[in-house]
């Protein structure tokens, strides 16, 4: 288990090994072997999300281009692969940034389900 403290960021990377060539449909079955439901989204570069909340805890996960995500006070740039869980609640913005559009799954579960252990699996890489 890494170090990370409530309020920590936390991007959950892609692991070619276990989860085959980042490819849209390995993505998708890794994020329904999570539990999760998601809607996927093209944003052309500079689009900005300002800060904004959730209603349900859900979970970003980019297959093309890249993010800045700021959440709790700290900032990360999200790249193919890259998945992070965003709490019910939190304030967090976004903002797709280089020169290609940013291809982005918008993931949620049914808030009572059980923590998958795949992604307990992932906690400790």
């Amino acid at each position: 288990m890494d170090n990370a403290k409530p309020g920590d960021l936390k991007v959950e990377k892609w692991n070619e090994e276990k989860d085959g060539k980042l490819s849209e449909s390995s993505l998708e079955q890794k994020l329904r072997r999570q539990g999760y439901k998601f809607i996927r989204y093209d944003f052309p570069p500079g689009m900005h999300f300002p800060d904004h909340t959730h209603g349900v805890s859900k979970k970003d996960a980019i297959l093309r281009g890249q993010m800045k995500f700021c959440m709790y006070g700290q900032t990360v740039i999200l790249g193919p692969g890259d998945m992070i869980q965003v709490p019910q609640d939190r304030v967090h913005n976004a903002t797709v940034v280089g020169k290609d559009f940013l291809v982005f799954y918008d993931a949620t579960r049914d808030p009572n389900a059980e923590i998958t252990k795949e992604e307990l699996d992932s906690d400790e890489n």
